[in-house]
Formats: structure tokens, C-alpha cells, sequence
């Protein structure tokens, strides 16, 4: 959709369905907080600790590069250098009155970037050869009843209990805490189903190319160059943080590597997969950075503009 907007086809964006698949993504992350998660939590205090700090530091570098080198308006700049998940930080990101394409390029472009660099080295160095992503999940099949009306009263009460709040992106915030609340307390195990979930994501990720209807082709090479920098910048803090908390939890640098990539939560835990490794600490990290980063950098944002607007 993206290209074909790029080439002014007649692409309309089915806008109409977008809530309830925003719905969907909320209830599907919260449902990554499980109670063995707790449980092991323990284990993993410093690379969970150090996780927060990763998020501040790579913000911290890549939020100026977008505003320096880009000419990003300091909203846009702020939610494409967030190292949250693409939806997600669109969703919060228009929200607050950025940019919606140039946002839902740059996630695009570094979650591209950062997938192919880590499966590329694999595939080359250790001689894995990663799966299909569109089967990571269960079918609506297998999904007991009950388990499907709790998913689904996750994100029907979520929403307006986060707009009464005013939580930031209420749509997608407030699924995501009832959805954890729900999987942290064992009432269900399941996630939302596989079926369900990929219609969500194709419905979102045609909206988003749609949304590059009337751009400018040299725009876009334009900020696909800034994400090849912001996404070497990303790897290069993911590096030194890599190093640090295996030196510091004793645990193997190529696993603390991927927990910490700035890529998708199912893409880095199918490669943590492939290499039979732990998957839970792997999924365990890259659901709280989401989370840390959908639920804290938007009130750091608005802190950041009450104090120089």
C-alpha cells in the first residue's frame, strides 16, 4: 500500500475497522505478562533493571538525531526514536500531534533493519534458518470459549476505563493493562488468536501505507537514510548494554543480544527459538520494553513539553 500510494494509485484506508484491531494489539501485549514471569523475574533483576535504562539512552541519542540531522519537529522526532513497536508508537504518536508517515516509516525502516541484520548473522554465522513469523501463535481453534470472552472483555473494558483516566493512546493502553492484569493473576493463559491477530496487523499495516497517499517518493528515500542511521545508533547502544549485563548477570551475550534488539517481540523470540534458547527471558524483555516504552514516554513527553513548551 505504501508503494502503491507512492505511485498515487486509488488506495483508501479501511479506517472504519481500525479500533477494534487497535483493541486486539493492546489485549495481545498485555497477555506477554505471565505469572512465570514473576517468577523468574528474580533471576533476571539487572538485565530487567538495566532495560529501563537502555530505553532512556537509546531515546536519549536517537531522539536529537531525528531533531538534528532530520529536521524532525520535536514530537515526530520523539515517537520515531522510541524503541517501541511500530502500531504502537504510531498510535501514540498521532495522538500527541506527530507526524503519523514519517513515524510509521522510521519504526518500519529500523524494525526492518534490525530483523534482517540479526537473522542475516545467524543465518551466515550459525546456520539457522528462521520461520515463518505469521505462524507464531494459536489457532481461534484451540482457544477455549471462556479464554475468548476474557480477551475480548480485556479490551472492551480497558478502553473506557483509560479514556476516564486519560491515559495517553487509551485505545491501546488500556486493553494492555487490563490484558496484564488478567494473564499476571492466571485467570487465562491464552493470547488472542493467531487469525485474529494477523488480520489486526494486515488491516493496521494497510492503513499505515495508505496514509503515504500524496508523499513524495524523495521523502521517503529521504527518511529511509535517517533510519539507517538511527537504527546503527540503536545497535551500537544495544552493543555496550549487551556487554554490561552479561558482564554484570553472567548471562550469555548472544541471549542478553537479543532480549535487547530493538526488533519485533515475535521475530527476535522466533531467532531465540531457532537457537533453542531461553525464549521466555527473551519474550520476558522485549514485552517490557514495550510496555515501558507505550506506557512511560508519552508522560515523559508531556513533562518534557510543560517544562519547555
Amino acid at each position: 500500500n505504501t508503494i502503491a500510494a507512492l505511485m498515487h494509485a486509488p488506495v483508501a484506508a479501511p479506517v472504519k475497522i481500525r479500533p477494534p484491531m487497535v483493541l486486539v494489539l493492546g489485549v495481545l501485549l498485555g497477555s506477554g505478562f505471565t505469572p512465570d514471569m514473576m517468577d523468574r523475574a528474580g533471576q533476571w533483576a539487572a538485565s530487567l533493571g538495566l532495560l529501563a535504562v537502555y530505553v532512556a539512552v537509546v531515546g536519549a541519542t536517537v531522539v536529537p538525531y531525528y531533531m538534528l540531522v532530520g529536521g524532525f519537529d520535536r514530537t515526530t522526532a520523539y515517537f520515531s526514536g522510541m524503541p517501541g513497536g511500530l502500531q504502537e508508537m504510531l498510535t501514540i504518536g498521532h495522538a500527541m500531534g506527530g507526524n503519523d508517515r514519517m513515524i510509521a516509516l522510521s519504526h518500519a525502516s529500523r524494525i526492518l533493519m534490525v530483523v534482517f541484520a540479526v537473522a542475516f548473522w545467524f543465518r551466515l554465522v550459525e546456520g539457522i534458518e528462521l520461520g515463518d513469523r505469521s505462524r507464531y501463535g494459536v489457532s481461534i481453534l484451540d482457544v477455549p470459549p471462556p479464554d475468548l470472552l476474557i480477551l475480548a472483555a480485556c479490551g472492551l473494558i480497558g478502553w473506557p476505563i483509560a479514556s476516564r483516566l486519560k491515559i495517553p493512546a487509551p485505545m491501546l493502553v488500556g486493553p494492555m493493562l487490563v490484558s496484564a492484569s488478567v494473564h499476571l493473576f492466571g485467570f487465562t493463559a491464552s493470547k488472542p488468536p493467531l487469525e485474529l491477530v494477523n488480520f489486526a496487523q494486515l488491516i493496521l499495516g494497510t492503513i499505515i501505507g495508505c496514509r503515504f497517499l500524496g508523499t513524495e517518493a524523495r521523502v521517503v528515500r529521504r527518511v529511509l537514510l535517517l533510519s539507517f542511521g538511527a537504527t546503527a545508533v540503536m545497535m551500537g547502544v544495544t552493543a555496550c548494554f549487551t556487554w554490561l549485563v552479561s558482564q554484570i548477570s553472567g548471562i550469555q551475550p548472544i541471549l542478553v543480544l537479543l532480549a535487547y534488539s530493538p526488533g519485533g517481540l515475535a521475530e527476535m523470540s522466533l531467532v531465540a527459538l531457532a537457537l533453542k534458547a531461553d525464549v521466555a527471558y527473551v519474550a520476558t524483555h522485549h514485552t517490557v520494553r514495550i510496555a515501558l516504552v507505550v506506557i512511560g514516554a508519552p508522560f515523559v513527553f508531556r513533562i518534557m513539553r510543560r517544562i519547555r513548551p
